[in-house]
């Protein structure tokens, strides 16, 4: 059991209430101003909320924004594409499971992890489906494996894993498998591709080197593996730089993998849990620590941080970025613009399921309420406060003025930012 994870099964009165508190000294919101139920704080420019698009059940997976449609697939099963000026949803698909994973777009045709073990090719302007490929099934490995695998287009091959334990090469015309590849376990890491090689986690602990051609074996790594994660399972997807593979697992490690041969050249340790959010920007890496609820800047080719900034809670997303200030979510449901060279927040905006619930878990002063331990009685609820909460586990997306992120809320926002929003205000240094 690890004492600062809440991502555990636990028995334990004692060791519950010491992870409420760890989440109660986290957790402390100043709300200065309100706009249509949603909060923004801070002393920088603040976005404005332009529209939101409601749907029936929580959305993990991010938008991608396409000629100006948002894509966005929810646990409601339904892919959706809604304008991004207005917010007036065009139309929907629907599937037979959850979708916890992001649209591929390549001119016309859209790729589509449906979550129900089928990967779809559709059009992307009318949702007519061009073909379906069934693999051997959709599952989760626990109620903290949130995101599914996103498909990968390259050269003409769709790649994506499965929680059948493989991972598949595609032909995007026509639907037909070219190759797969049976790990120890479920796929559902985002695979990356660079030059001939495709590199995926499973969660099987090992992260694996493919020739994206025919899938034969290059290499494969272990995880070290931790006491209460001996598996090491690997749940975050890989970022690559120059040589190195940048990837995170649930044994508290991000790893850099040679890229050729598969050894670790560095290994960043975390504490209290997962740093599964990396992801390179400008030559920088970026990581997000969950249970750690810390952002951190640092040399891809050193682990060396440049900056480390506090958060008030859980990253899972990853990050969206302009010149000067990237924007990444939590999951208790605020969205932070971050100064890109010194990590000071330049303005946060919280979602309106916080700021309408959040009486149901603190006080006035967000201390929590006498009774908490009442309503959080189990690991798993910490996930449907977050979901009430309207976190955010997903990634945003920036077009032009508008900055668009999804919620736990079933909640697709849309914020519209100012020219004075999308700089940092020297007063912010």
């Amino acid at each position: 059991m690890v004492k600062n994870n809440p991502y555990q099964k636990t028995k334990c009165p004692a060791l519950l209430k010491c992870i409420l508190l760890l989440f109660l000294a986290f957790l402390r919101f100043t709300s200065i101003a309100q706009n249509n139920d949603s909060a923004i704080t801070g002393f920088g420019h603040s976005p404005d909320l332009n529209w939101t698009f409601k749907t029936d059940a929580p959305m993990f997976s991010s938008p991608i924004v396409c000629e100006n449609l948002v894509y966005i697939g929810g646990s409601d099963s339904l892919l959706h594409v809604v304008d991004i000026h207005t917010g007036l949803e065009k139309w929907s698909f629907h599937t037979r499971g959850e979708i916890r994973s992001n649209v591929c777009i390549d001119a016309e045709k859209l790729y589509l992890n449906g979550g129900d073990g089928t990967i779809y090719a559709l059009n992307k302007n009318t949702g007519e489906i061009y073909w379906q490929f069934i693999t051997g099934g959709e599952r989760k490995y626990d109620f903290a494996d949130y995101f599914q695998s996103t498909p990968v287009l390259s050269n003409g091959l769709l790649y994506v894993g499965s929680g059948d334990s493989n991972m598949y090469a595609i032909e995007a015309t026509t639907g037909k498998l070219v190759w797969k590849f049976n790990t120890g376990n479920i796929v559902h890491t985002t695979p990356a591709i660079d030059r001939d090689h495709i590199y995926f986690g499973s969660f099987d602990g090992y992260v694996y080197a493919l020739n994206i051609d025919n899938g034969a074996l290059v290499w494969k790594f272990k995880t070290v593996g931790h006491r209460y994660f001996p598996e090491g399972e690997v749940q975050g997807s890989p970022a690559i730089f120059k040589d190195l593979v940048v990837i995170g697992a649930r044994d508290y490690n991000v790893y850099a993998l040679d890229r050729n041969k598969g050894y670790c050249h560095w290994n960043k340790a975390f504490t209290k849990g997962w740093g599964l959010n990396n992801n390179i920007h400008d030559s920088i890496l970026y990581i997000g620590s969950a249970d750690e609820r810390v952002l951190i800047s640092a040399d891809p080719e050193t682990g060396k941080e440049n900056w480390k900034t506090m958060m008030e809670f859980l990253i899972f997303g990853n990050n969206a970025y302009s010149d000067s200030i990237l924007y990444v979510g939590t999951t208790i449901g605020k969205l932070h613009g971050i100064r890109l060279d010194s990590g000071k927040k330049i303005w946060s905006y919280e979602t309106g399921s916080y700021s309408k619930n959040r009486y149901n878990y603190f006080k006035d002063d967000d201390s929590y309420r006498d009774d908490i331990y009442s309503i959080i009685k189990s690991n798993e609820q910490f996930l449907e406060v977050e979901c009430e909460l309207g976190g955010i586990f997903s990634t945003p997306w920036l077009l032009d003025e508008y900055l668009v992120f999804s919620g736990t809320d079933g909640v697709l926002y849309c914020l519209k930012l100012s020219n004075q929003s999308l700089k940092p205000n020297e007063s912010g240094k």
